[in-house]
């Protein structure tokens, strides 16, 4: 399984990004699929997750509202739409997969839980 995560870069506070996380491999109609980011110095947390479906996502409480998931089966691709973003979203930003989270609301946070990792994407929030 390989993931390649693109589009991060440079953006000031309250502007905008969309990630994508390319997945190819094998075939991921069980998978779910998540973004994760890890700031200087900081541990690695839980952006946002969905289902190979699309019928199942999840978001970190802190993005609820400013981030968006969605899924392109026929691409194979993963999009992270990030609006109004904060200077603390400067961060290296990781797609990963799973096959073994059953419940994503309780379940897709866990990073230990993921099976396939990308080699991320940095994005850069000035002031």
């Amino acid at each position: 399984v390989q993931l390649q995560a693109s589009g991060g870069g440079l953006v000031q506070a309250g502007g905008s990004l969309r990630l994508s996380c390319a997945a190819s491999g094998r075939t991921f109609s069980n998978y779910v699929l998540g973004w994760f980011r890890q700031a200087p110095g900081k541990e690695r947390e839980f952006v946002a997750a969905v289902s190979w479906s699309g019928g199942r996502i999840a978001y970190a409480d802190s993005m609820k509202g400013r981030f968006s998931i969605s899924i392109d089966n026929a691409k194979n691709t993963v999009w992270l739409h990030m609006n109004s973003l904060k200077l603390e979203g400067t961060a290296v930003y990781y797609c990963a997969a799973s096959t073994s989270i059953r419940d994503i609301r309780f379940e897709a946070r866990k990073s230990t839980l993921y099976d396939y990792w990308g080699q991320g994407t940095l994005v850069t929030v000035s002031s």
